[in-house]
């Protein structure tokens, strides 16, 4: 654990309640694990259940599983991760995303098909010409309980051989919740792809 976590690093700590993440300093490391401080009061943080942890180090961005050993008002102890991964590409895991979906600006709606997803933005292809300049709602449902609702501003437009339009873009003004939302389901279902493919 020394090599991945140091004393006074940042960690955020995500539990399957996204609404109580949380994040603290750390205090020390040892060979069992290591102890924070946590900045927010551990509201439905809970001793021996299963949290999602995140941190940027030397390395890249450190993602890993483990969870509380102990809860002593604002300072837990967190357990020995069993495996770790370091996303170091990118800034955000991006997936494979098919979905029909809706860009809207005021009374404009236009159609479209996201091709890939990250907390950052997401690539699609319309047929509709889309105006660059404007910002525009979208509503991106994860599953039954998670839908993100958010604004998307277009970074680039391509245009192909068949008329349709393939748009690079980014999320604006993502709240902090939203934004881990995206992240624990991308980082999710890619390791569930990296599973299935044996790797």
């Amino acid at each position: 654990m020394r090599e991945l976590i140091k004393k006074d690093q940042l960690v955020t700590i995500v539990p399957q309640d996204f609404k109580n993440t949380n994040k603290g300093r750390v205090l020390d490391v040892s060979m069992d694990g290591f102890r924070m401080e946590l900045k927010y009061k551990p509201v439905g943080l809970m001793v021996n259940h299963i949290c999602d942890f995140y941190s940027f180090t030397d390395n890249g961005y450190l993602y890993f599983e483990s969870y509380i050993q102990k809860l002593e008002n604002n300072v837990v102890t967190i357990a020995n991760p069993v495996k770790h991964r370091f996303l170091q590409r990118r800034k955000f895991t991006r997936i494979k995303f098919i979905e029909d979906l809706e860009l809207v600006s005021g009374d404009i709606t236009h159609k479209i098909r996201t091709l890939d997803l990250s907390a950052g933005g997401m690539k699609l292809v319309t047929s509709d010409n889309i105006d660059i300049e404007k910002t525009y709602d979208v509503s991106i449902k994860l599953s039954e309980e998670q839908l993100i609702k958010c604004k998307y501003q277009l970074i680039r437009v391509e245009k192909n051989d068949s008329g349709q339009y393939t748009i690079s873009g980014r999320f604006v003004n993502l709240s902090n919740i939203d934004k881990m939302t995206l992240v624990q389901f991308c980082m999710k279902k890619d390791m569930e792809n990296l599973s299935k493919s044996g790797k």
